[in-house]
């Protein structure tokens, strides 16, 4: 929808810095390039003073004056719209509430936003606009800080209540939308991207920790609060933040509740009939828009689904977008995504990048996310950029049904280690014989090894475990060192909990809260809003999360099929061909199969050879250089580990290179 920026300074005597804010706005422009606002308070008084800026809709120039390079406020609110819902100027952000009293700038979609605006209407609220923006407005007015509780979607706001003289700022439940900030007593800045909030203060550490991690463990770059710079800190999904009489404090609003995990009373039958109304209710909600609404399409079950579903409640087709490669059957979804195309009626778009293409897409992906990206990364951007030159706003897409549903080859390995704790031997054999059917035995002994180890170690130990053997190698000695000097395994993994519940569900609430869906989420908002393009995952709607964690493991799992419960939820909504799939094409790009060593092998040279990069101070150049050469050869056993180095090593030139100079300290 958006991006969002601001400093508040909690003494009333310093003022901000308005070059600053209107450089961090700035640097989010591509989130909001219908809009663009700024919100100046004095806290000490009641006025809000409002600016536009020189990518201001007419209509807003015309109300208020440009942003002044010098004025007195200690509170700074800068904003850019994608408008989205409320294409009129009412939409305008920063917006003050009806009463005069508070202001807020807010990133993302409440899509319950009518149901609550007519219950508070009841409640004696009157609203001058149709935005969704008015209603979080007169929420907090009416429930405080209890108005999270009552949305369904995703967001990340700032509020500045008047009367209570407080700073109130949200993320959604599961961080669909990214809030960063850094505060050191005397100053909490805030924005939609990390670029943002770091060209706003001096303290620019890099967290050598996090560049470690981003190889040993890729999955992990959005993790906990953490980001690659020690000071700048990413609010975490379902929490808030509060600063009152210049105290900062931040709480949990949500999380789910392990003692529920797997005590549904549901029949199958029953639980299935609930799926498939949470899932089509949160798509019916989250096709409410002023502006068309497309699909990203893969080929698998989790897209088609949503496609077919958005097709069926709206009566219209859909446009989709997927990307392929042709040179490589597993990067090649067309046939599937032409079943899905002929069941819903969609208009089908695709893209499938070149090489060349892919390399510009890897190094601009790297600069909107802040972070390293992989490979996928390209084809998701290119989506995103067909997208945008259709003149579509709203994208659905699939992220989350493999985290809440158990769509990961290892969910199986937890699944037969809860029956083989339970002592569930019969019901193992039978269910490990349909698994393993169409596997070889080379297959097959290392998954049996994988149930063992899953039986018998805690879940933060399995995957200190699985660190050890990752991709780290690359990294020299004294970077080694380095890091470890300050942590060990457990601070590694220290996100990763051990509840008391079944394996699988431990596994399901890892991926959901800290090793998979916060970096895929990431990168779903970012590649997304480069192109000025909104994403919305309906999968992700808290009622549906809550139901599969409350579901017995057998209705995810029932080999060889898994997200069982969401297959036979579909099953009559998608093509029978698509619901009956086992397994599916890699979302990927064919770097590792032939680009590196083909059109790109001058390119990654280019760095691999440069002064630059043996000048990094962090890279095993002998270790790099050797599984470069195997990999020329056909051994593609170092290919990831290499597209890492070079991830890496884009962001320390794309990103890095901007803020700071020289090498990692």
């Amino acid at each position: 929808m958006c991006g969002i920026s601001g400093i508040y300074n909690p003494s009333v005597q310093v003022a901000v810095d308005l070059g600053v804010l209107r450089r961090m706005t700035a640097l989010i422009a591509h989130r909001g390039p219908d809009d663009e606002g700024y919100c100046l308070v004095n806290t000490a008084r009641s006025a809000f003073s409002h600016y536009s800026g020189k990518d201001s809709s007419p209509a807003v120039s015309d109300q208020y004056p440009h942003l002044p390079s010098r004025k007195h406020a200690n509170l700074a609110m800068g904003f850019r719209r994608l408008a989205i819902i409320d294409l009129s100027n009412t939409g305008h952000q920063p917006m003050v509430s009806a009463d005069g009293s508070c202001v807020i700038v807010y990133n993302g979609e409440i899509y319950n936003y009518l149901e609550l605006r007519d219950e508070l209407r009841l409640l004696g609220h009157s609203f001058g606009g149709a935005s969704d923006t008015e209603v979080i407005l007169a929420a907090w007015q009416q429930w405080g800080q209890l108005c999270v509780q009552r949305f369904i979607g995703m967001w990340a706001f700032v509020l500045w209540d008047q009367r209570q003289q407080c700073l109130f700022c949200s993320r959604d439940r599961f961080g669909i939308k990214p809030l960063y900030y850094y505060w050191d007593e005397d100053r909490l800045v805030w924005g939609s991207e990390i670029k943002s909030v770091l060209s706003a203060v001096e303290s620019r550490v890099l967290d050598p920790l996090m560049v470690w991690r981003s190889s040993r463990f890729p999955a992990m770059l959005a993790y906990e609060d953490a980001t690659f710079w020690h000071d700048v800190k990413s609010l975490k999904a379902g929490h808030n933040l509060l600063i009152k009489a210049g105290s900062l404090s931040i709480s949990q609003y949500y999380a789910l509740d392990p003692s529920g995990f797997e005590r549904s009373s549901l029949s199958f039958k029953q639980a299935t009939a609930r799926y498939r109304e949470l899932v089509l209710d949160s798509v019916r909600l989250q096709m409410r828009a002023d502006v068309e609404v497309g699909s990203c399409l893969s080929g698998g079950l989790d897209s088609s689904a949503i496609v077919c579903s958005a097709a069926g409640l709206s009566g219209h087709p859909l446009s989709t977008f997927s990307a392929y490669y042709a040179t490589d059957p597993e990067l090649d979804e067309r046939f599937w995504i032409n079943a899905v195309v002929s069941r819903s009626g969609a208009s089908s778009y695709l893209v499938s990048p070149t090489a060349m293409a892919a390399w510009d897409h890897l190094q601009r992906a790297t600069w909107y996310n802040d972070l390293p990206v992989g490979a996928g990364c390209v084809s998701q951007y290119a989506v995103m950029q067909l997208a945008k030159s259709r003149g579509i706003k709203v994208l659905l897409d699939g992220q989350g049904c493999d985290e809440i549903c158990g769509g990961y080859n290892h969910s199986y390995y937890r699944y037969f280690a809860d029956m083989l704790r339970q002592g569930q031997v019969f019901d193992l054999i039978r269910q490990m014989k349909r698994y393993f059917s169409n596997k070889n035995l080379s297959q097959v002994m290392p998954a049996l090894g994988k149930t063992l180890l899953v039986s018998f170690l805690s879940e933060r130990q399995l995957y200190r475990l699985e660190s050890r053997y990752y991709r780290w190698e690359a990294f020299n000695r004294d970077f080694r060192r380095q890091v470890w000097s300050r942590v060990g395994d457990d601070d590694l993994m220290s996100g990763v909990v051990d509840l008391d519940t079944g394996k699988l569900s431990n596994f399901l609430f890892n991926l959901l809260y800290t090793t998979s869906l916060g970096t895929l989420l990431h990168y779903e908002d970012r590649l997304s809003m480069a192109h000025a393009v909104e994403s919305r995952v309906p999968y992700l709607d808290h009622r549906l999360v809550e139901l599969c964690f409350s579901l017995p493991s057998a209705f995810k799992l029932n080999p060889p099929w898994n997200k069982y419960v969401h297959r036979q939820a579909v099953r009559l909504i998608v093509p029978a061909a698509i619901s009956s799939r086992i397994g599916k094409g890699i979302f990927g790009a064919p770097f590792f199969s032939s680009w590196m060593r083909g059109d790109l092998r001058s390119e990654i040279e280019q760095i691999l050879h440069s002064v630059e990069f043996r000048r990094r101070g962090i890279w095993d150049l002998s270790t790099i250089m050797i599984a470069w050469q195997a990999y020329l050869g056909g051994d593609n056993a170092k290919a990831a580990m290499l597209f890492d180095v070079i991830a890496l090593e884009l962001w320390f030139r794309n990103v890095y290179m901007e803020f700071c100079k020289g090498v990692v300290d």
